[in-house]
């Protein structure tokens, strides 16, 4: 073929200053000039729409100045593959088929991968993950904002081996900061913004050894309430109140404090913070006045607060994570020195490892209802928000379902025209299975027969799916989570990751990080 012909099949006008092979043309000065041409494709809808997501991809610019707030999502235990049934299940609630559907997050346009492993462990637990982003250096799993140097559970191997939260350092800078979790706040996740601690299981004094407590080392809640970093924590919520409070006293649902020690640390916070304002149900929550001057705690739960899909049922009424990370932000931006906010969807974790999608992709998508709302109060230019999980879970997606299969259904395929089939799909024990379900976990049999699911209703709140390998709670999983973000030093985050360098983009976007 000579070189007419290859630019008529090519659509390219050839500009040469001799005639030379081809494989040589692009080290010999030759210009090529694209001409206009059509392809058969041209007018198919995702043909268009994937050229819209180019030309808003090629419009983007980086953010490069300085971050005056920042926002941390975490969806504990919230890995890809929960991302995506998410995404499908918030979808299908909404009369989609799903498979479309976008969630706040996916609209970010800066994302990498997070290697999530510990010091000591391949796959990761959540309070070595959490001190990784936290104060930007890896450690062993069970360990709150400790190096790696410490022995487990040892006090005086932590002493002088603290290392600095994100959160004590925006409080050193001035700016104000908030915690909320949808799980104890004394739990792994939401306790390394402000504990140190060389066992994560510390939230009260009554778990704590006395030889660990004469070492000199202070439970979680306790060190909450004795954080005192710049002004301290401007706004706090979440669960665990039977951690602060002692046996003696009971609760306003009727719980018993778990302290040993006599204090009541619910009264030593209010004493603490006399303009304070405390509240524990959702009627309380309401009436906060986010222009009030002092801080405000929320407990609203003796254990972790209830699951998205229980939430309704709860004694004293629940706020969602939503509405918390709302009222979190109006009291945040009404002081100009600028705020970091710390919030967990704390779980999607317990649903996993209980087995139980439903109530795990429930919370996910309440998380994704926290991101949007955070998306519409605050500013892209000075706003950096990241969204990203501490590990994953052996929570698989597949079996060739038809689209718009109902993600917590059994399979339906496609027959050889491609056309959905009525009947289930069946596995060779000649029994259907579902979309989604667990390598390992409480949904697993021993030594008796996969159960037939014929005739279960699997989208259930409370079924369990299936698993291979029997565990009283599911595992988590060891691939990488993702990491999305938008805002100043977003463009930051892209390629594969160790998850400790999520606190150096926060440390680099507040102005305190290089700037080369």
């Amino acid at each position: 073929m000579g070189f007419g012909n290859f630019n008529k099949n090519r659509g390219f006008k050839l500009h040469m200053m001799a005639c030379i092979p081809l494989f040589i043309l692009s080290s010999c000065g030759v210009e090529a000039e694209k001409t206009d041409h059509k392809l058969i494709q041209d007018d198919n809808d995702w043909f268009t729409s994937a050229q819209e997501t180019l030309q808003k991809n090629l419009s983007q610019a980086p953010i490069t100045g300085k971050a005056k707030n920042i926002i941390l999502f975490i969806g504990d235990g919230m890995g890809v593959s929960t991302v995506t049934a998410a995404r499908i299940f918030e979808g299908q609630q909404r009369g989609m088929t799903g498979e479309e559907n976008v969630l706040s997050w996916e609209e970010f346009p800066n994302v990498a991968l997070s290697k999530t492993y510990n010091t000591n462990l391949q796959v990761s637990d959540s309070a070595g993950t959490a001190t990784a982003f936290m104060t930007g250096i890896k450690s062993q799993a069970g360990v709150i904002s400790v190096d790696q140097s410490i022995i487990l559970g040892d006090c005086a191997s932590s002493r002088n081996h603290h290392a600095t939260s994100f959160l004590e350092l925006a409080e050193q800078r001035g700016m104000t900061t908030g915690v909320i979790s949808t799980a104890s706040l004394t739990h792994a996740t939401p306790a390394t913004a402000y504990a140190h601690v060389p066992e994560r299981g510390w939230e009260n004094d009554a778990r704590m050894a006395q030889a660990e407590k004469d070492a000199g080392c202070k439970d979680i809640a306790l060190q909450f309430v004795d954080f005192s970093y710049g002004d301290g924590i401007e706004v706090a919520f979440g669960g665990g109140r039977q951690h602060f409070l002692p046996e003696s006293v009971t609760g306003p649902e009727g719980e018993s404090g778990k302290r040993k020690d006599s204090r009541n640390l619910v009264s030593e916070w209010q004493q603490k913070h006399g303009s304070g304002q405390y509240v524990w149900n959702e009627k309380m929550f309401d009436e906060i006045d986010p222009e009030a001057t002092g801080p405000v705690l929320g407990l609203f739960n003796p254990s972790h607060m209830e699951f998205e899909a229980d939430r309704s049922a709860d004694i004293g009424g629940e706020p969602s994570l939503a509405a918390m990370t709302e009222k979190a932000l109006q009291i945040l931006q009404n002081k100009d020195e600028g705020y970091f906010l710390y919030v967990e969807g704390g779980r999607v974790d317990h649903a996993h490892h209980g087995g139980n999608a439903y109530r795990a992709l429930s919370d996910a998508v309440a998380l994704e209802q926290a991101v949007k709302k955070a998306v519409a109060m605050t500013n892209e230019q000075d706003t950096l928000i990241i969204v990203t999980a501490d590990h994953s879970h052996v929570f698989t997606i597949g079996g060739y379902p038809t689209r718009g299969n109902p993600i917590l259904g059994k399979v339906r395929t496609n027959n050889i025209q491609g056309e959905p089939e009525e009947d289930f799909y069946k596995a060779l024990d000649d029994k259907p299975y579902t979309t989604v379900g667990y390598y390992s976990g409480s949904g697993a049999k021993v030594d008796q027969p996969r159960e037939d699911l014929t005739d279960v209703d699997t989208t259930a709140r409370n079924f369990k799916q299936q698993a291979l390998v029997p565990f009283r709670s599911e595992t988590h999983g060891g691939e990488d989570v993702a990491i999305y973000a938008r805002g100043p030093s977003a463009h930051l985050m892209r390629g594969v990751v160790e998850q400790n360098y999520i606190f150096h983009v926060m440390y680099h976007a507040i102005g305190m990080g290089s700037q080369l």
